[in-house]
């Protein structure tokens, strides 16, 4: 029996609804077809060519690839080794929910405009999104989600050079406005808030929201929360609270998600973290 790793095309489970994310490996060249969904993947092996809507590409390991709803599109493998890509297909509505978010309600329409986008920063953004909604074993993984896709559709369509469109919000506004969105995160590190709730505390759009949070802290609003939720770990270990305890009082999933972000952050297990405090 072939492990499922062997297939070429595989469709991976998830509760994200209007999206599909499935990973390929194949040498398939694929005949002109199009998607009803708009699609963003990344390629992690080999390389392709092929005729977009907006004209002949190709793309290698490392590149993003991007189609717009209904456009027309093929794909041939450069060389003799197959080529290898992470897809997220993501339906029209989810994206029109996002494009008014992040124009203030001004406009629904959103394209990419690029079929092949080299940049490192959507290539990081792309990464984050599939894992949240691939993986599904974190903490707070809607907000996760929403913050991810948000930074990917803008990083998607930032032309080097040109203007920002969608920052609207003055600096100093802002910072005021995500004030409070950082005290209610303090307040109660270990609540399961949503991106909408932080939007509204601070009088923002989601959009703006994780951008402006991101420029405050250094940290999207997910990280942030698992920083602090981190950090009221570390008190409780100190205390000499169990580590079951410590995982559900500081609002993590279970204990095993405690140690992995912990061991992520510090370097060290919480065992290991609450052996060294406690013999000191």
């Amino acid at each position: 029996m072939s492990d499922a790793s062997d297939e070429p095309f595989r469709i991976l489970s998830h509760d994200c609804t209007g999206v599909l994310a499935l990973k390929a490996r194949t040498c398939h060249s694929f005949a002109k077809h199009s998607h009803e969904q708009f699609g963003i993947g990344f390629m992690f092996e080999g390389a392709q060519k092929s005729l977009s809507g907006r004209g002949m590409v190709e793309a290698g390991a490392g590149n993003i690839l991007t189609v717009n709803p209904r456009e027309v599109h093929d794909g041939t493998p450069l060389g003799d080794t197959p080529r290898g890509w992470n897809m997220l297909y993501l339906d029209p509505d989810l994206i029109r929910d996002a494009a008014r978010d992040m124009t203030d309600g001004k406009s629904d329409h959103y394209e990419f405009t690029s079929p092949v986008i080299t940049s490192p920063a959507v290539a990081h953004c792309f990464a984050d999104l599939f894992a949240a909604i691939t993986k599904g074993d974190h903490e707070n993984a809607g907000l996760r989600r929403e913050e991810m896709l948000f930074l990917l559709l803008h990083h998607a369509i930032i032309v080097p050079g040109e203007p920002d469109h969608y920052h609207h919000r003055s600096r100093s506004g802002a910072d005021a406005s995500i004030a409070r969105a950082i005290s209610m995160i303090d307040d109660a590190p270990d609540e399961n808030l949503s991106l909408a709730d932080l939007a509204s505390t601070a009088g923002l759009s989601r959009f703006q929201t994780v951008r402006h949070f991101t420029r405050a802290t250094g940290l999207t609003p997910h990280a942030y929360i698992i920083q602090r939720r981190l950090d009221f770990a570390r008190r409780l270990i100190a205390t000499g609270t169990p580590l079951a305890e410590v995982a559900a009082t500081a609002g993590f999933a279970d204990q095993s998600h405690l140690n992995r972000h912990f061991t992520r952050a510090y370097g060290l297990s919480p065992g290991r973290y609450a052996k060294a405090v406690r013999a000191n």
